[in-house]
């Protein structure tokens, strides 16, 4: 997914090993979004996304958009995504205008809040 983010859509990407890091991440730094991935070790996505949703957990932005990317497809897999607190969901392998269109919903979703 980095790869189809620098080179194919033109966007910087940070990219961690697993959802620890992704929360040392945004304790640190500001993002614009975060795409998770379901399945990490030491801390999946579901609960790194907990996690950055929890208002006492010391990340930066407890509402950034989150974007599940998941091999799973199975019913109820995209509901499990969005009751974590992810705010959308994409399956893998990652098809390049997919990705697209969540980011571009998600950030314009992200737009209309601030302004």
């Amino acid at each position: 997914a980095s790869r189809i983010l620098e080179k194919k859509l033109g966007y910087h990407a940070d990219v961690v090993t697993n959802g620890k890091e992704a929360i040392e991440s945004l304790k640190r730094l500001d993002y614009d979004l975060v795409l998770m991935d379901c399945q990490m070790p030491e801390m999946d996505g579901y609960e790194a996304t907990r996690t950055i949703r929890d208002e006492n957990s010391t990340v930066r932005n407890h509402n950034i958009p989150i974007i599940a990317m998941t091999a799973n497809v199975m019913k109820g897999d995209r509901e499990n995504c969005l009751e974590a607190g992810m705010n959308d969901y994409v399956t893998k392998p990652i098809k390049v205008q997919e990705l697209a269109d969540a980011i571009d919903r998600n950030l314009c979703d992200k737009e209309k809040e601030q302004s």
